[in-house]
Order: structure tokens, then C-alpha cells, then sequence
């Protein structure tokens, strides 16, 4: 197999390269948020935050902007970043390093867009029992945590 022919993350393990990412946790007065539920790849059918790899030449602020948009039709306002989330293993498809942000935003407004293939606002409680991709459950619960100490 050629170096062009390699799939994305073949490439990016075979070259060591590192991905970074912008996830958001987007969020109402009751700490309620938006989940997506992804529509290919190894965790299709999974319930994820909204978020997605950053463009060459794009600040982190942006790509979470861009993405909450893209995925769930939200106009957002990032709040807080919460953490960066670097295991090198948390993530199949390479080393994938994520920034998290919360961000608030109109719910009316939501529609699975883009990879996205279903959208929903769930609480905490009801995420005990889903199929939640990668390390989202984590970021999840950091998030809460990160809004309910201000």
C-alpha cells in the first residue's frame, strides 16, 4: 500500500503524528446538554459531544465554534475550557489530543447535522446505561463538574 493510500489514521500512526481535536459540552440552566449520536466510523451509534479536528491555521476557539455549528445547527458562546485530554490511547484511530470546552447555546435551534445522525438532550442520570464513544463519559462528567463549582 502507497503513502497516499493510507487511510487517515493509518497515516497519521505510521508517521507518528499527533491530531488534535475541540469537543464541547454545550449546556442549559439545568445542567442538561447535547449529545450527537455519530453516524460512521468504529463508535457509529454512539452518543458523543459535539466536536471535531481542528483545520491548519484555525485557533481551538474556532474549531469548537465551527463544530458545535456544523454538528448539532447551534450558534454557541464557549465559556470555560475545562481540560486537555492527551492520553495517547484514547482515541483508535492515533494519538488524538482533545481540548474541552462548555459553552452555552440555543436549544431550540438543534438538528443532527453534518456526521451526525441523531441529536438529543439528556442529564447526567440518563447516561449511566448508553453507549458513550471514546473518553466522552469523562469529559462529561468534568464538565459538569467545572460548571457547578461557579
Amino acid at each position: 500500500m502507497t503513502e497516499n493510500k493510507l487511510s487517515k489514521s493509518e497515516f497519521m500512526r505510521k508517521n507518528k503524528i499527533i491530531s488534535l481535536t475541540a469537543d464541547i459540552f454545550i449546556y442549559d440552566d439545568k445542567y442538561n446538554f447535547i449529545l450527537i449520536k455519530r453516524s460512521a466510523g468504529e463508535y457509529k451509534d454512539y452518543w458523543a459531544l459535539p466536536g471535531g479536528f481542528v483545520e491548519y491555521g484555525e485557533t481551538v476557539e474556532n474549531a469548537a465554534i465551527r463544530e458545535a455549528k456544523e454538528e448539532t445547527n447551534i450558534n454557541i458562546e464557549l465559556k470555560d475550557l475545562v481540560n486537555v485530554y492527551s492520553n495517547p490511547d484514547r482515541d483508535s484511530r492515533g494519538h488524538i489530543v482533545t481540548v474541552a470546552y462548555t459553552a452555552k447555546g440555543n436549544f431550540n435551534t438543534k438538528k443532527a447535522d453534518s456526521d451526525a445522525k441523531d441529536i438529543g438532550v439528556f442529564s447526567q442520570d440518563e447516561i449511566k446505561n448508553m453507549k458513550i464513544a471514546f473518553d466522552h463519559e469523562k469529559i462529561i462528567n468534568d464538565c459538569l463538574n467545572k460548571i457547578r463549582e461557579k
